[in-house]
């Protein structure tokens, strides 16, 4: 598969992680009549994910997520030589997604921004978390995250199930983070909504791009001294 159509799945599968994903917590979670609450928000997330695997996985590997190629690097998964792609994709498929989403959010009379699914830390976390706090979490969060897809993966695993097991985890995950930093693990979700945000999101992003970065670097490091190189 060519580099340039890679690159094209990442950015619709970004795309796609952020509309679906902040869209659950912009458009449905701001009606408790709806009832999808917290639960609902992590339910989408990990839908997102999980649909978009099955899409674009044999495409590009459905990463979408910057700290997710970067684990992927660090494990020695995918080639250096592509991140840069990677990643200008997956940050462009978000922002676009922010954008869209943005444009329907608004066309509510009586709209106001707030947080727009922004990611924060002390007076912004939902849960008033301290950055300490939100530091480990984000980095714990996300190594996990990256041992899953490095285990679903591997091709000693079981076929055909890794879309399934990264879902589940990722719903998982902002089961957890979404009290203490509205759950990143993801610098390119973490972007979209905070360019829009603006303010004490974009003054708070740096977070979002360290924690999940250095977490999925540990992970990609963890997960090949654990499980050993395949046989042959």
């Amino acid at each position: 598969m060519s580099l340039g159509k890679k690159i094209a799945a990442e950015f619709v599968g970004t795309f796609w992680l952020v509309f679906g994903g902040c869209g659950s917590a912009v458009l449905a979670a701001a009606f408790p009549e709806l009832g999808i609450g917290f639960l609902g928000v992590a339910v989408a997330f990990g839908l997102t994910v999980l649909t978009m695997a099955f899409a674009i996985g044999h495409i590009s590997g459905c990463h979408l997520n910057p700290a997710v190629s970067v684990g992927l690097m660090v494990g020695k998964r995918f080639p250096a030589r592509e991140l840069p792609g990677y990643v200008i994709a997956q940050v462009l498929g978000a922002i676009v997604a922010a954008a869209v989403l943005f444009v329907i959010a608004s066309g509510k009379p009586g709209f106001v921004l707030g947080g727009f699914a922004a990611n924060g830390y002390g007076d912004h976390s939902p849960g008033g978390y301290s950055l300490l706090a939100c530091l480990v979490a984000e980095v714990v969060l996300t190594c996990m995250f990256l041992l899953i897809i490095l285990g679903a993966t591997d091709r000693r695993a079981p076929q055909g199930f890794a879309p399934i097991a990264i879902g589940l985890a990722l719903t998982l995950i902002h089961l957890v983070g979404i009290p203490v930093t509205n759950t990143s693990v993801n610098p390119a979700r973490s972007t979209g909504p905070a360019l829009f945000a603006g303010g004490w999101a974009l003054q708070q992003l740096w977070l979002f791009w360290i924690a999940p970065i250095i977490g999925a670097a540990i992970a990609g490091i963890v997960y090949p001294a654990i499980a050993g190189k395949p046989d042959k």
